[in-house]
């Protein structure tokens, strides 16, 4: 086992159920999925558990799924029935649960306990592909619905503990999210705009510029018009508090995701060394 300091992540996540299906909508999410192969790889078998802060979960305070047989929330529309019938079978962790809970209220900070919450696509969606087996512990946490980017931020440094604990801390959303405007190309040029600002802060800009800047978010070019409701960028917030001061990296890229819109993941500190396979020691 690598006992190195994990990294955190902030993960676009796709849409909808996408690496249950397959056909034309499927192959929109090739590199996606491609950077998730890559991400699986360069952790290793690092991970003792998974803590995903979802873009689709949100409530008042901080809450977190501690059911040891999580089910599955099927929060999306329009799909074939099948798709409403998937399951991700890893277990959830009631003790890693709790130790979110107690160091989020050790912060001040309000949180609690929801042993009915199942994973919701934020979760699975990336889940999948990124570890297939389905044998890692995942925990979910929610958002506070106040989407105070200062409080997202503050949570994150009160989880900061856990990445010497072998917990795998992941932000899922996405980087551009209006749903509107996603099927026509008026979302081209926000996505873009507002990616590069993304990329200027969590990559070029000192870790105080960074927090500084994502304090101010709604400041950026097409920042509204990138994300109508934050619902998807407060992720984002969780990865990067949780990161300290330790610098950012892309670890994915697209420019023309659905036709022509701007997508980014991110990584924030070093990845440990992959477990080398036999022989190559």
């Amino acid at each position: 086992m690598n006992n190195a300091r994990l990294p955190t992540y902030f993960v676009s996540h796709g849409g909808g159920p996408w690496p249950y299906m397959t056909g034309e909508f499927r192959r929109n999410f090739d590199r996606l999925e491609q950077s998730l192969i890559e991400m699986r790889a360069e952790l290793g078998d690092a991970p003792k558990a998974i803590l995903v802060i979802s873009g689709h979960w949100e409530g008042e305070g901080f809450a977190i799924s501690s059911g040891a047989k999580p089910g599955m929330v099927y929060d999306y529309s329009g799909f074939p029935e099948y798709l409403y019938h998937i399951k991700y079978g890893a277990p959830g962790s009631p003790e890693l649960a709790r130790r979110v809970k107690d160091l989020l209220q050790a912060r001040g900070l309000k949180a609690g306990l929801d042993p009915a919450r199942g994973f919701d696509h934020g979760t699975f969606s990336i889940m999948k592909p990124l570890y297939p087996d389905e044998d890692i512990p995942v925990v979910q946490l929610s958002l506070d619905a106040s989407y105070d980017p200062a409080l997202h931020l503050e949570a994150g440094r009160a989880l900061a503990p856990l990445r010497d604990e072998g917990v795998l801390i992941i932000g899922s959303g996405l980087s551009y999210h209006n749903l509107r405007e996603m099927r026509g190309s008026s979302g081209y040029e926000p996505s873009r705009r507002f990616d590069a600002w993304l990329q200027q802060t969590l990559i070029h800009s000192s870790p105080y510029e960074r927090a500084e800047r994502l304090l101010e978010w709604e400041q950026a070019p097409f920042a509204r018009a990138a994300h109508p409701q934050e619902d998807h960028l407060m992720p984002l917030m969780v990865a990067v508090g949780a990161a300290r001061d330790e610098s950012g990296a892309v670890s994915y890229h697209q420019t023309d995701f659905a036709g022509g819109l701007t997508a980014s993941s991110f990584r924030f500190g070093n990845a440990p060394e992959a477990i080398p396979t036999q022989g190559e020691a």
